[in-house]
């Protein structure tokens, strides 16, 4: 019969509805559920293929191999974008996914964050990451705090859910510092970011516009989710090459484990006349504003200003 390993793989994923399986763990289920087939395989293959291992590892690289076809022939088979990528059969489509996963995320960290709200259980663990790993100083931006001006709808569009200050200076000598102030030379950037809990195709070009939107005042602008669908990657690539913002996948177990998969292409000047429209309509905006500028005034960023959770 031969080893028909993409027909197998959709087997094996169905057999595991919603279970997130590597690659290799799929090959361990075909090998284990289909082992005459695998030993046909194993006799007929020009490699050497004697031990167990190396013939669950071909196994696993001819499926990573496949994954494009598997999935253009069966639609509920998703993949991750993290590294291992995981293959899983999904019941629901992808905009159902994207409600499952916010609701998940808003269970599974009530008990650590005290939050209950979606995304936002998401805004401490970015601010712990982007402090400890890159020295940037995060502030929330709440939309409900603004003067709706726009409609409940506009502001989506013009506020990014978290803001912040990077002293690229930190480290410097005191001298330099000073000189540095007393000559008005740049010392700091602005970042902003938007913040969804997964990113695929029901949403993926709606949260990159956001993102373009509400980020075009700052130096750096970043799309920020705990999960990314592989098919996602792709089309991020090619929208940040043209609009330059950047991709963060947030770790929810680990935050400090987090990682930019796509850096941010850096505007050199601030959009003040933008930053002026939201400091008039949203008082969050204002206060991190004058947070920026006494750190001009002192060269001083204190923690207990910003929105740095302490665990």
């Amino acid at each position: 019969m031969g080893l028909k390993i993409n027909t197998l793989v959709v087997e094996c994923l169905k057999s595991n509805i919603g279970v997130k399986l590597t690659s290799r763990e799929i090959a361990q289920w075909i090998f284990k559920n289909y082992r005459a087939d695998c030993e046909e395989k194993r006799q007929g293959s020009k490699q050497n293929l004697t031990k167990d291992f190396d013939l669950i590892q071909q196994i696993a690289a001819e499926i990573a191999a496949n994954r494009p076809a598997i999935q253009d022939k069966n639609q509920a088979i998703r993949t991750t974008g993290t590294r291992p990528i995981a293959y899983y059969f999904s019941t629901e489509t992808e905009s159902e996914e994207v409600v499952k996963a916010e609701n998940n995320i808003a269970t599974n960290k009530t008990s650590l964050l005290q939050k209950s709200n979606h995304e936002v259980t998401l805004y401490p663990l970015l601010a712990s990451y982007l402090n400890s790993q890159h020295n940037v100083f995060a502030k929330r931006i709440d939309e409900k705090t603004s003067s709706n001006s726009r409609g409940p709808n506009g502001n989506k569009w013009l506020f990014p859910d978290l803001v912040g200050i990077e002293d690229f200076g930190h480290d410097w000598n005191d001298e330099i510092k000073k000189c540095v102030r007393e000559s008005n030379d740049k010392r700091t950037r602005l970042w902003s970011f938007e913040v969804k809990v997964l990113l695929n195709r029901s949403n993926v070009r709606e949260s990159w516009f956001q993102a373009v939107s509400n980020s075009s005042w700052a130096n750096f602008g970043y799309l920020v989710a705990s999960q990314i669908a592989t098919d996602s990657i792709k089309e991020l690539r090619i929208l940040s090459a043209v609009h330059g913002i950047g991709v963060i996948r947030l770790d929810v177990d680990n935050p400090a484990e987090s990682e930019i998969l796509i850096p941010a292409k850096e505007k050199f000047e601030i959009d003040w006349d933008t930053c002026n429209r939201l400091v008039d309509e949203n008082k969050d905006f204002k206060s991190f504003i004058t947070l920026v500028r006494q750190f001009h005034q002192t060269s001083n960023l204190r923690p207990a200003d910003w929105d740095i959770p302490d665990f």
